[in-house]
């Protein structure tokens, strides 16, 4: 019954797509600072001497807290106990604490030669600034994801994930096609994560403006009549124990967690792998990784869309999956070094990165009760930031140990670490025909549409 009153609230088709700009654009902000270093891997390699495993270990920290801590459960809970104004506004101070921490540490005043623990003080320091932005991140990605479940019950709900999915690829878009550029013309690293930083203290202020619009709905829910007497139960620390033991719940899990290992890491040496194999000029490297979130912007809503309207979620999963297998290999074989295959290829890719997650985070709301969707999340989420801490690692310490070709200065074959990517879409493949057949045996309706009629 509170599930068919907050649909009658929420019929503003006004009001809801308003609010989800608003915290859509406040995920956008938090995406341009996740991947505003990815396209400067060479430049800190050539002003600072970082190697490809210290980068790799910087990249990989944005799970140190998440992940060692288990800081994105305790957010989980948080989120689940005091609701998503709270837990949101913490999130995106925690979001600029974080880049301040980390444009510091990669400003030119900061000393490049102190040394701890056999790895660069700036390394480290710009980790503990990553890792602080990660916790903040992943927990305003649980908040923004239960706030859209909130808002679109009954409604557009894979459409509205797909849309806000699209706002954050803009910010992956600008980071990866302009941040090398903005270094370069400031002469300084720290330059574009500063911009960064502006963008989200604008996003925090535009998320002080949902607070007072889901504060009115929330009074608004509770002054009808019938809303008193069906109440929904609390939730309770007890009901994770009904999350774990959910087949589908870890199902949907290891596939976030196999398919976002082959994307955002892959993401992090995309440039530098145009560089070296592709011959694409330092310049406009980030351009073509920079294909895939552009590609996201239109395709993850159309994508939602077609879920909304006549289901088969599960299979769109699928196909993600083999497509993300296909463009891995190409990108290991040695074959068509040229710009222009490369940027094919990462339209497919982009096509693949549209169809996952436009079906995969709707999934998460038909397995799990809403009263328990903020701790699913950020389990989800939790299980995600073990590949995305782990994988920029190994993939640096890979690059380090086997793609860099002896004897020559600056070059590279990268087909040990693209094969490394292919993998884990062979597994996401393995994953997504399991789970297809764990929602014939259970009946979660992942095959249905969201619109209810």
């Amino acid at each position: 019954m509170t599930e068919i009153i907050r649909q009658k609230l929420s019929s503003s088709r006004v009001a809801r797509w308003t609010t989800l700009c608003i915290v859509s654009f406040t995920m956008m902000c938090g995406y341009f600072i996740t991947d505003v270093m990815s396209p400067l891997e060479d430049m800190l390699m050539q002003s600072h001497g970082w190697s490809s495993t210290e980068y790799g270990i910087f990249s990989g920290a944005y799970g140190w807290f998440n992940v060692f801590f288990l800081m994105l459960i305790v957010g989980g809970i948080i989120l689940d106990k005091m609701g998503v104004r709270f837990t949101g506004l913490m999130s995106c101070f925690l979001m600029i604490a974080g880049a301040v921490i980390k444009a510091c540490a990669v400003s030119d005043v900061f000393p490049l030669e102190s040394m701890i623990l056999g790895y660069k003080l700036q390394v480290l320091v710009a980790g503990l600034g990553f890792a602080t932005f990660g916790m903040g991140a992943e927990i305003a990605g649980i908040t923004v994801s239960k706030i859209i479940v909130k808002w679109f019950t009954g409604h557009e709900l894979a459409l509205a994930m797909g849309f806000q999915v699209a706002l954050a690829r803009i910010g992956t878009f600008f980071a990866l096609s302009y941040s090398l550029p903005v270094a370069k013309h400031f002469e300084a690293v720290s330059a574009p994560v500063w911009l960064g930083v502006l963008f989200l203290c604008i996003g925090t202020i535009t998320f002080l403006v949902y607070r007072v619009m889901d504060k009115r709905l929330d009074a608004s829910e509770a002054a009808l009549p019938e809303a008193g007497s069906n109440k929904e139960e609390g939730f309770r620390l007890s009901d994770i124990k009904l999350i774990v033991y959910n087949r589908g719940f870890w199902l949907i899990a290891l596939l976030c967690v196999l398919f976002y290992s082959g994307v955002f890491p892959f993401l992090k040496f995309a440039t530098k792998l145009m560089i070296y194999k592709y011959g694409v000029a330092d310049d406009l490297a980030g351009a073509i990784p920079g294909i895939l979130p552009a590609g996201t912007i239109l395709l993850t809503p159309l994508f939602g869309t077609l879920y909304d309207r006549i289901g088969k979620g599960d299979t769109l999963m699928l196909i993600g999956a083999v497509m993300l297998t296909v463009v891995h290999v190409l990108f290991a074989l040695p074959v068509l070094n040229e710009w222009w295959f490369a940027a094919i290829v990462m339209i497919v890719l982009g096509v693949a990165f549209s169809l996952v997650p436009s079906a995969m985070w709707p999934a998460v709301a038909k397995i799990i009760p809403q009263k328990q969707l903020g701790t699913a999340f950020s389990l989800v989420f939790y299980v995600q930031n073990w590949g995305l801490m782990g994988v920029p690692m190994l993939i640096g310490w890979l690059i380090d140990r086997y793609a860099r070709i002896p004897g020559e200065t600056l070059a590279y074959d990268y087909t040990v670490p693209m094969s490394v990517f292919a993998l884990f879409g062979v597994l996401a493949i393995i994953v997504a025909i399991l789970l297809k057949a764990e929602n014939r045996k259970k009946g979660y309706g992942l095959e249905l549409p969201n619109i209810r009629r």
